[in-house]
């Protein structure tokens, strides 16, 4: 006796025109799928791919705000860029953005917003709540009204800082303009690790840490064993984006305005001064386009690290992994 099936599965989707049937999850076909998505690269090419190759047409001219080269630019090729190797000015500015971002960035607000995240893992009540409100506030704050605020704070005369350590007359903007800024994007930027570090945490088995406590690990212990290759992936990608924020921020001009005497004019800071402050677009575009490479050096630099193993990370190694099998067995026992 012939026994027949009827299969009950949907069939595939066919591509309009009678084409062959779509693979697609959703059943839609490439090209109803291309006309969902046509709106977004749309806005894609017209706010980022047409102003790029702008930028890269501008840098290989000597285009300028006033004079003939605004009326008739001429084609230079890379002399831009060469000059741009050769300027000083070039130079300074791109060391004093590293060091901004090394010491805002990777230093104040990674390792700042680890720190406060760590302390409030396991802290309830209004205390945390203002605490973290605080922090919230200082991030979603309009930047016109943070450099306002901060250049109160700074003033030489009657500033809030001044009169909190009695030194009347110290002009911190002055005296320490790099110092002023990177402190003041610490202040600023701490709440994106901090919220980050916090779901990252979260995520940590209590059991592990209790295994590692029984183990005889301490408190650096388990923080490097235990927590650590937890979170890697989370630092690493905290580390890439407030870098890449960091370095291209334009705030810093809202305060010093690169000054004084260009001791704190950061790369953008730089690209505008040029630019638009002195008229020369071509070369401004022209350096813009070696920040787009320095970014893409710093984001693949970041983007390898997750696939290093991290050095003594990950396990208890020596007579701490012998002490962490005994105690599992305790416990399991």
């Amino acid at each position: 006796m012939a026994v027949t099936t009827s299969s009950t599965e949907p069939r595939p989707a066919r591509e309009p025109g009678g084409g062959p049937p779509a693979t697609d999850a959703a059943g839609l076909g490439r090209r109803r799928a291309l006309l969902f998505v046509a709106p977004a690269l749309l806005l894609v090419a017209l706010f980022l791919v047409v102003p790029a190759l702008w930028t890269l047409y501008l840098g290989a001219t000597d285009y300028r705000l006033t004079g003939v080269p605004a009326v008739d630019p001429g084609f230079v090729g890379t002399g831009n860029l060469t000059h741009a190797l050769g300027d000083g000015g070039f130079w300074s500015s791109l060391r004093l953005t590293l060091l901004f971002v090394l010491g805002s960035a990777v230093i104040g607000q990674s390792g700042l917003g680890f720190a406060l995240a760590w302390w409030l893992r396991d802290r309830r009540g209004p205390l945390r709540v203002l605490l973290e409100a605080l922090v919230m506030l200082a991030w979603i704050l309009p930047s016109s009204v943070v450099a306002f605020l901060w250049i109160a704070f700074l003033d030489r005369d009657g500033g809030t800082l001044d009169t909190l350590l009695h030194t009347p007359g110290t002009a911190w903007l002055i005296d320490h303009p790099m110092l002023s800024i990177v402190v003041f994007n610490v202040w600023r930027g701490t709440a994106f690790s901090m919220m980050l570090y916090g779901a990252a945490l979260g995520n940590v088995p209590r059991s592990h840490l209790e295994t590692a406590r029984l183990a005889g690990a301490g408190g650096l212990r388990q923080l490097w064993d235990v927590v650590l290759p937890r979170v890697r992936g989370h630092v690493v990608t905290n580390l890439l984006l407030i870098s890449l924020w960091t370095f291209n921020d334009f705030t810093p001009f809202l305060i010093t305005a690169g000054g004084p005497d260009h001791r704190s004019e950061t790369l953008p800071v730089f690209i505008y001064n040029t630019a638009l402050g002195g008229g020369r677009l071509g070369y401004g575009a022209a350096v813009s386009f070696l920040m787009l490479l320095v970014n893409l050096v710093v984001a693949v630099v970041y983007l390898r690290l997750p696939g290093r193993r991290a050095q003594g990370g990950g396990a208890l190694d020596g007579p701490s992994r012998k002490r962490r099998a005994g105690a599992e067995e305790e416990v399991s026992a």
